[in-house]
């Protein structure tokens, strides 16, 4: 595709930032997902759970087509195998924001009162990881064809430890929801149970890969 060709003419990271832009897409629509929840208007969750779908799709579709025209033989600044690695971890967090919207339609579910605040604070955490990781691939791009030391080094290091920060506030607010739910195990049927479990584990996730991603792009450029 030309358009993905002339992107990778420019630098690597500009094909995976397109791709991290619809990956945003899909992870920025959790939050009108569950304010729908919290409200009980299932309509408007299954409309924005097929939303976040079909986000996801086109992510893909952009995923599969830089993969079919990274360049094999040509010339690249940084290894071809680390910017497929880094494309694997991207597509990951789409396919996250999928999976969570999947789970909370599958069955009807309900937010206890007793969840929400912590709950809300919690995705906030998790997108703002997400957030600060999409930062540090929009930027980077530009340090590609530069020694990668000193001050650029430091600011790179800087911008991943947030992410790693934003991830670790996401964790400890993980940690008090699982506490909360097994005190309300009482309150809830097992189905339900289960479907909040695998619900906050997943958005959990989204800080998880948002690190990961970060620490993988820092790596890559201390590499090349």
């Amino acid at each position: 595709m030309l358009t993905i060709l002339s992107l990778f003419g420019r630098s690597p990271f500009a094909p995976l930032q397109s791709h991290m832009e619809h990956v945003g897409y899909c992870v920025h629509r959790l939050p009108a997902l569950f304010e729908a929840l919290e409200k009980g208007d299932f309509i408007a969750v299954e409309k924005l759970a097929a939303e976040i779908s079909t986000l996801e799709r086109d992510a893909d579709l952009i995923k599969d087509d830089i993969r079919d025209h990274l360049p094999k033989t040509l010339f690249l600044p940084i290894d071809r195998g680390n910017l497929l690695e880094i494309l694997s971890i991207q597509d990951s967090l789409a396919d996250v924001a999928e999976d969570i919207a999947v789970l909370i339609t599958l069955k009807p579910l309900e937010l206890l009162p007793v969840f929400r605040p912590e709950f809300r604070l919690f995705l906030d955490k998790n997108i703002a990881a997400f957030d600060e990781a999409k930062r540090v691939s929009r930027e980077i791009h530009e340090l590609v064809e530069s020694p990668f030391g000193g001050r650029e080094a430091e600011k790179v290091r800087a911008m991943v430890g947030e992410v790693a920060y934003r991830d670790h506030e996401a964790d400890l607010i993980h940690r008090q929801l699982l506490k909360k739910l097994f005190q309300a195990e009482n309150q809830l049927t097992y189905v339900a149970f289960y479907q909040l479990q695998q619900v906050f584990g997943h958005i959990a996730s989204i800080s998880n890969y948002s690190e990961n991603l970060a620490n993988r792009i820092r790596m890559t450029l201390a590499l090349k």
